[in-house]
Protein backbone atom coordinates (compact mmCIF):
# COMPACT_ATOMS: atom_id res chain seq x y z
CA UNK A 1 0.00 0.00 0.00
CA UNK A 2 1.45 3.37 -1.02
CA UNK A 3 1.69 6.40 1.22
CA UNK A 4 -1.11 8.01 -0.79
CA UNK A 5 -3.32 4.96 -0.27
CA UNK A 6 -2.67 5.07 3.47
CA UNK A 7 -3.40 8.80 3.58
CA UNK A 8 -6.67 8.37 1.70
CA UNK A 9 -7.69 5.48 3.94
CA UNK A 10 -6.97 7.47 7.09
CA UNK A 11 -8.86 10.45 5.71
CA UNK A 12 -11.83 8.22 4.91
CA UNK A 13 -11.82 6.62 8.37
CA UNK A 14 -11.51 10.04 9.96
CA UNK A 15 -14.55 11.27 8.04
CA UNK A 16 -16.55 8.29 9.25
CA UNK A 17 -15.70 8.98 12.86
CA UNK A 18 -16.43 12.69 12.55
CA UNK A 19 -19.86 11.90 11.14
CA UNK A 20 -20.83 9.89 14.21
CA UNK A 21 -21.17 10.40 17.94
CA UNK A 22 -20.14 8.59 21.11
CA UNK A 23 -22.29 7.69 24.09
CA UNK A 24 -19.92 8.34 26.98
CA UNK A 25 -22.16 7.85 29.99
CA UNK A 26 -23.70 5.53 30.79
CA UNK A 27 -21.10 3.45 28.90
CA UNK A 28 -22.38 2.30 25.53
CA UNK A 29 -23.43 -1.30 24.97
CA UNK A 30 -20.36 -1.78 22.78
CA UNK A 31 -18.00 -0.04 20.36
CA UNK A 32 -20.30 1.13 17.57
CA UNK A 33 -17.31 2.17 15.42
CA UNK A 34 -16.09 -1.40 14.90
CA UNK A 35 -17.73 -3.68 12.28
CA UNK A 36 -20.13 -5.40 12.23
CA UNK A 37 -21.49 -2.61 14.43
CA UNK A 38 -22.84 0.44 12.62
CA UNK A 39 -24.53 3.49 14.08
CA UNK A 40 -26.80 3.57 11.04
CA UNK A 41 -28.57 0.40 12.21
CA UNK A 42 -31.72 0.69 14.35
CA UNK A 43 -32.17 0.30 17.26
CA UNK A 44 -28.71 -0.11 18.85
CA UNK A 45 -26.08 0.14 16.10
CA UNK A 46 -26.27 -3.60 15.37
CA UNK A 47 -24.94 -4.40 18.86
CA UNK A 48 -27.47 -6.89 20.15
CA UNK A 49 -25.78 -8.36 23.21
CA UNK A 50 -25.58 -6.79 26.64
CA UNK A 51 -22.25 -7.21 28.42
CA UNK A 52 -22.35 -4.38 30.94
CA UNK A 53 -25.01 -2.56 32.94
CA UNK A 54 -24.67 0.71 34.84
CA UNK A 55 -26.52 1.50 38.09
CA UNK A 56 -28.77 4.52 37.51
CA UNK A 57 -31.13 6.57 39.73
CA UNK A 58 -34.86 5.85 39.67
CA UNK A 59 -36.15 9.42 39.21
CA UNK A 60 -33.86 11.62 37.09
CA UNK A 61 -30.32 11.42 35.77
CA UNK A 62 -27.86 12.82 33.26
CA UNK A 63 -26.52 11.38 30.00
CA UNK A 64 -23.14 12.26 28.50
CA UNK A 65 -22.32 12.20 24.78
CA UNK A 66 -19.42 13.29 22.58
CA UNK A 67 -20.54 15.11 19.42
CA UNK A 68 -18.60 15.53 16.17
CA UNK A 69 -21.15 17.55 14.13
CA UNK A 70 -21.49 21.33 14.15
CA UNK A 71 -25.17 20.74 14.81
CA UNK A 72 -27.54 17.85 15.26
CA UNK A 73 -31.03 16.92 16.36
CA UNK A 74 -31.07 14.60 19.35
CA UNK A 75 -33.49 12.72 21.52
CA UNK A 76 -33.44 9.92 24.08
CA UNK A 77 -35.68 6.86 24.41
CA UNK A 78 -36.02 4.31 27.19
CA UNK A 79 -37.02 0.66 27.04
CA UNK A 80 -37.82 -1.32 30.19
CA UNK A 81 -36.77 -4.90 30.84
CA UNK A 82 -33.71 -7.05 30.32
CA UNK A 83 -34.30 -6.86 26.56
CA UNK A 84 -35.27 -3.19 26.65
CA UNK A 85 -33.95 -2.47 23.16
CA UNK A 86 -36.91 -4.39 21.72
CA UNK A 87 -39.39 -1.89 23.16
CA UNK A 88 -37.92 1.62 23.21
CA UNK A 89 -41.28 3.33 23.55
CA UNK A 90 -40.69 5.78 26.41
CA UNK A 91 -39.46 9.22 25.37
CA UNK A 92 -37.25 11.12 27.80
CA UNK A 93 -37.14 14.07 25.38
CA UNK A 94 -40.73 14.54 24.11
CA UNK A 95 -39.48 17.44 21.95
CA UNK A 96 -36.31 16.73 19.92
CA UNK A 97 -33.28 18.74 20.99
CA UNK A 98 -31.55 21.09 18.56
CA UNK A 99 -27.86 20.95 19.49
CA UNK A 100 -25.22 23.30 18.05
CA UNK A 101 -21.51 22.87 18.65
CA UNK A 102 -18.99 20.04 18.93
CA UNK A 103 -17.55 18.41 22.02
CA UNK A 104 -18.86 16.98 25.28
CA UNK A 105 -22.54 17.41 26.08
CA UNK A 106 -24.22 16.51 29.36
CA UNK A 107 -27.99 16.20 29.04
CA UNK A 108 -28.88 17.18 32.57
CA UNK A 109 -31.60 15.71 34.74
CA UNK A 110 -33.64 13.74 32.25
CA UNK A 111 -36.84 12.95 34.13
CA UNK A 112 -38.59 9.60 34.25
CA UNK A 113 -42.29 10.16 33.34
CA UNK A 114 -44.34 10.59 36.51
CA UNK A 115 -46.79 7.83 35.59
CA UNK A 116 -44.00 5.29 35.07
CA UNK A 117 -43.24 3.03 38.01
CA UNK A 118 -39.51 2.37 38.15
CA UNK A 119 -38.40 0.07 40.95
CA UNK A 120 -35.01 -0.72 42.40
CA UNK A 121 -33.29 -3.47 40.41
CA UNK A 122 -35.30 -2.98 37.19
CA UNK A 123 -33.24 -3.45 34.02
CA UNK A 124 -33.65 -1.05 31.10
CA UNK A 125 -32.00 0.22 27.92
CA UNK A 126 -31.31 3.86 27.01
CA UNK A 127 -31.24 4.76 23.31
CA UNK A 128 -29.66 8.02 22.13
CA UNK A 129 -30.51 9.11 18.58
CA UNK A 130 -28.94 11.91 16.54
CA UNK A 131 -29.95 13.25 13.12
CA UNK A 132 -27.60 15.42 11.05
CA UNK A 133 -28.12 17.54 7.96
CA UNK A 134 -28.45 14.47 5.73
CA UNK A 135 -31.62 13.47 7.59
CA UNK A 136 -30.23 10.02 8.45
CA UNK A 137 -30.41 8.74 12.02
CA UNK A 138 -27.52 7.43 14.12
CA UNK A 139 -28.06 5.19 17.14
CA UNK A 140 -26.23 4.25 20.34
CA UNK A 141 -27.55 2.30 23.32
CA UNK A 142 -26.56 1.74 26.93
CA UNK A 143 -27.94 -0.85 29.33
CA UNK A 144 -28.73 0.16 32.90
CA UNK A 145 -30.19 -1.14 36.14
CA UNK A 146 -32.27 1.31 38.17
CA UNK A 147 -30.96 1.68 41.71
CA UNK A 148 -31.99 3.58 44.83
CA UNK A 149 -28.39 3.50 46.05
CA UNK A 150 -27.01 7.02 46.55
CA UNK A 151 -23.82 6.04 44.70
CA UNK A 152 -25.84 5.73 41.50
CA UNK A 153 -27.13 9.27 41.98
CA UNK A 154 -23.68 10.73 42.63
CA UNK A 155 -21.90 9.18 39.65
CA UNK A 156 -24.78 10.18 37.36
CA UNK A 157 -24.81 13.81 38.47
CA UNK A 158 -24.54 16.58 35.86
CA UNK A 159 -21.04 18.03 35.38
CA UNK A 160 -19.39 15.12 37.17
CA UNK A 161 -16.37 13.37 35.65
CA UNK A 162 -18.78 11.09 33.84
CA UNK A 163 -20.84 13.93 32.39
CA UNK A 164 -18.71 16.96 31.40
CA UNK A 165 -19.90 19.89 29.31
CA UNK A 166 -18.24 21.91 26.55
CA UNK A 167 -19.19 25.54 27.14
CA UNK A 168 -19.67 26.35 23.45
CA UNK A 169 -22.46 23.78 22.96
CA UNK A 170 -26.03 25.10 22.99
CA UNK A 171 -29.21 23.04 23.35
CA UNK A 172 -32.77 24.11 22.52
CA UNK A 173 -36.02 22.18 22.28
CA UNK A 174 -37.32 21.90 18.72
CA UNK A 175 -40.96 23.01 18.52
CA UNK A 176 -43.40 24.00 15.80
CA UNK A 177 -44.51 27.63 15.57
CA UNK A 178 -47.80 29.17 14.47
CA UNK A 179 -47.42 32.16 12.16
CA UNK A 180 -49.96 34.99 12.41
CA UNK A 181 -50.66 37.92 10.11
CA UNK A 182 -52.33 41.26 10.66
CA UNK A 183 -55.90 41.78 9.40
CA UNK A 184 -55.75 45.57 9.47
CA UNK A 185 -55.02 47.81 6.49
CA UNK A 186 -52.39 49.75 8.42
CA UNK A 187 -49.82 46.96 8.78
CA UNK A 188 -46.34 48.42 8.72
CA UNK A 189 -43.52 47.01 6.63
CA UNK A 190 -41.79 45.91 9.84
CA UNK A 191 -44.84 43.88 10.88
CA UNK A 192 -45.06 42.32 7.44
CA UNK A 193 -41.42 41.35 7.61
CA UNK A 194 -41.92 39.81 11.05
CA UNK A 195 -44.92 37.80 9.83
CA UNK A 196 -42.99 36.50 6.83
CA UNK A 197 -40.10 35.51 9.06
CA UNK A 198 -42.49 33.72 11.40
CA UNK A 199 -43.99 31.77 8.51
CA UNK A 200 -40.54 30.67 7.38
CA UNK A 201 -39.66 29.56 10.90
CA UNK A 202 -42.92 27.64 11.16
CA UNK A 203 -42.32 25.83 7.88
CA UNK A 204 -38.72 25.06 8.82
CA UNK A 205 -39.68 23.70 12.23
CA UNK A 206 -42.49 21.60 10.82
CA UNK A 207 -40.28 20.27 8.02
CA UNK A 208 -37.63 19.29 10.54
CA UNK A 209 -40.23 17.38 12.51
CA UNK A 210 -41.44 15.55 9.42
CA UNK A 211 -37.85 14.65 8.48
CA UNK A 212 -37.26 13.27 11.96
CA UNK A 213 -40.42 11.19 11.95
CA UNK A 214 -39.74 9.77 8.51
CA UNK A 215 -36.05 9.09 9.02
CA UNK A 216 -36.29 7.56 12.47
CA UNK A 217 -39.50 5.58 12.17
CA UNK A 218 -40.14 5.75 15.90
CA UNK A 219 -43.71 6.32 17.00
CA UNK A 220 -42.75 7.54 20.46
CA UNK A 221 -41.42 10.86 19.05
CA UNK A 222 -43.81 13.74 19.74
CA UNK A 223 -43.50 17.29 18.43
CA UNK A 224 -45.38 19.90 20.42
Amino acid sequence: MTSLDIFLLLAFLSSLVSAHFSLQYPPARGDSFLPPASQWVYPCANINTTENRTAYPTDSFAIGVELHHNWTYMFVNLGLGTNGSSNLNISLTPSPLNVTGKGSLCLKELDIPADLRVENGLNATIQVVTVGESGSALYNCADITFSTNTTALNISAPDSENCPNTDAIRVEELTTATATSSTTNTTSSASASSSSSGERRARASLSAGVILLGALGISSLLIV
